[in-house]
């Protein structure tokens, strides 16, 4: 397919894809549309998994997954005459699309990927990949006219920076990767699914409070007795999930909420490091944990950003700085989609993006 074909004529449509550490969502839009149509859901064939294979093996899993599923989609009625195929991938990657890592798809160290190269030759269409957050970002950017940061709070952490049109990371894939800064240089620390200790995403992303609230339960089981996790869990610590831990939070069950907030002390001296260093004044989270606890982990996380203190702003003006962002799943194939229409008429019909 040319570029020519792709510049005029009716309205584009793409098949969009988000690979997740927990879930690959691949849906279709119509160029300029606001929502996605006809999306599946899988579980991702990775980490979350089969936590005990190599990561190597999961990497090559995750891949075979994403083009079967890309290949059955672009197939059936409902990718029928897509122009392009945009995927967003939860990891770092250069600008020529190369994924240079997969902490929450496949764990520790792997070949570097080149996904575009592989997806274009398997798939026969025009192909973008980018960071899930770069893409998730393309869609507010038309709806915030200052520079933002979009946070991710789910399997792990990842955020991005928009400013003057662009997204602020270097073509080598660094930067937005905040989930990966060390807040705890202890040598006992949290272990992160990279394979360091004491990040950020470990410790405060969905799988993080988890792991968190699990070991709370067990050094004081008398709390977790007296918590509402503890009924669905069946009084085991091992029990306990994200959406009971996310409900009991909503609910202001003290211990879920204690546990919480001892987890969002990293992720405020996060929003506060990034504040201070380059001045944004504008924070939206996503991301299934965050959605999940709703409005009040935008609260929690005021409360604890407060007592830090941003300097030369009010209590007041530091709470305004944080907003959840959409409350559905769908930010990261409509941002996809955004950046599609985009960039590829100005392209060779196929690319990556950091």
């Amino acid at each position: 397919m040319t570029v020519s074909s792709l510049a005029t004529g009716a309205p584009r449509a793409y098949v969009v894809a988000d690979l997740g550490g927990t879930t690959l969502r691949i849906g279709r839009m119509s160029e300029g549309a606001g929502s996605a149509r006809s999306v599946r859901r899988v579980a991702t064939e990775g980490l979350g998994r089969y936590r005990g294979l190599p990561a190597q093996t999961l990497q090559d899993r995750v891949v075979e997954q994403l083009t079967r599923e890309l290949a059955t989609y672009l197939g059936s009625p409902e990718g029928a005459g897509a122009n392009a195929v945009g995927v967003s991938f939860a990891g770092p990657m250069t600008k020529d699309g190369t994924v240079l890592a997969g902490p929450t798809l496949w764990g520790g160290t792997a070949a570097p990927l080149p996904i575009v190269d592989i997806l274009t030759r398997r798939l026969g269409v025009p192909v973008m990949v980018a960071n899930d957050i770069t893409a998730a970002a393309w869609r507010y950017a038309s709806a915030e006219p200052d520079p933002f940061c979009l946070i991710t709070i789910s399997s792990g952490i990842g955020h991005k920076v928009f400013r003057n049109g662009e997204v602020l990371i270097s073509d080598s894939g660094h930067g937005g990767e905040i989930g990966h800064w060390r807040v705890d240089p202890g040598e006992d620390a949290v272990p992160c699914e990279c394979g360091g200790r004491g990040h950020l995403g470990g410790m405060a992303s969905g799988r993080g409070v988890l792991l968190a609230a699990r070991r709370a339960a067990v050094a004081d089981p008398e709390s977790f007795g007296r918590s509402a996790l503890a009924g669905p869990a069946g009084g085991d610590p091992a029990g306990i999930t994200n959406e009971d831990l996310a409900m009991a939070i909503r609910a202001d069950d003290a211990f879920a909420t204690r546990v919480l907030r001892t987890c969002l002390v990293p992720l405020a001296l996060a929003v506060n490091c990034i504040f201070t260093a380059i001045g944004v004044r504008r924070y939206l989270f996503i991301g299934g944990f965050a959605v999940a606890v709703g409005p009040r982990f935008v609260t929690l996380l005021g409360d604890e950003l407060t007592k830090l203190g941003c300097f030369g702003l009010t209590d007041e003006e530091i709470r305004d700085m944080l907003s959840l962002g959409a409350t559905d799943d769908d930010h990261c194939l409509i941002g996809m989609a955004r950046m599609l229409a985009r960039t590829l008429p100005a392209t060779a019909g196929t690319g990556g993006g950091a």
